[in-house]
């Protein structure tokens, strides 16, 4: 696929590659593809030092202008999630990224920085402690050019309900500022 053909992809992938170089990353291709209903075309993840960085395609336009926003790409943003280290991405993570964004477009949501979602279960489907994310502006990746609108990149940060709660009393950008002093890239790690 040229970036003629996918100007929208090709403004994500060039957000990453300013970050990881001409790095190939682990990509999983979705079907259906946007084309045909699904939420996303694929989720790329980029093996960092530090772990992974995820990155979704799909929720901005990719292939063309879609959307009666012309100043906007799509829904507006794409999704990330940074994970700590292993040989290979988490399996729980490109699953969360999927379902949350048929979530999204099912739903008609917007997500946006300082929003939270209670999943009510544990993140990666196991026994984690991670039961709700919260929503901050990738602080790694700077999204691109694009001509069809702008986009942001946002990312989720797996929390406690404990830490849910405090959000909900205060501020998810509170949270996460204490959060930082643990691991100032707010990786999830179940």
């Amino acid at each position: 696929m040229s970036d003629d053909e996918a100007p929208g992809w090709a403004s994500i992938t060039a957000a990453f590659s300013a970050l990881y170089g001409d790095q190939e990353p682990a990509h999983r291709a979705l079907v259906p593809g946007v084309a045909f209903g699904g939420a996303l075309e694929g989720i790329s993840a980029y093996r960092a030092d530090w772990g992974w960085h995820f990155v979704t395609y799909g929720l901005a336009e990719l292939f063309g202008k879609e959307s009666d926003d012309t100043e906007v790409s799509g829904w507006g943003y794409e999704l990330t999630m940074l994970t700590a280290g292993g040989d290979e991405p988490p399996e729980w993570a490109w699953r969360l990224l999927h379902a949350l964004a048929a979530a999204a477009v099912r739903d008609g949501r917007r997500h946006d920085a300082g929003d939270r979602i209670d999943l009510g279960e544990p993140l990666d489907g196991g026994t984690s402690a991670l039961t709700a994310l919260a929503i901050r502006d990738d602080p790694l990746a700077e999204p691109q050019p694009s001509p069809f609108g702008r986009y942001r990149l946002l990312q989720l940060v797996g929390v406690t309900a404990e830490q849910l709660e405090e959000i909900r009393a205060g501020s998810t950008e509170a949270v996460l500022a204490r959060l930082t002093a643990g691991d100032g890239l707010l990786r999830t790690a179940p």
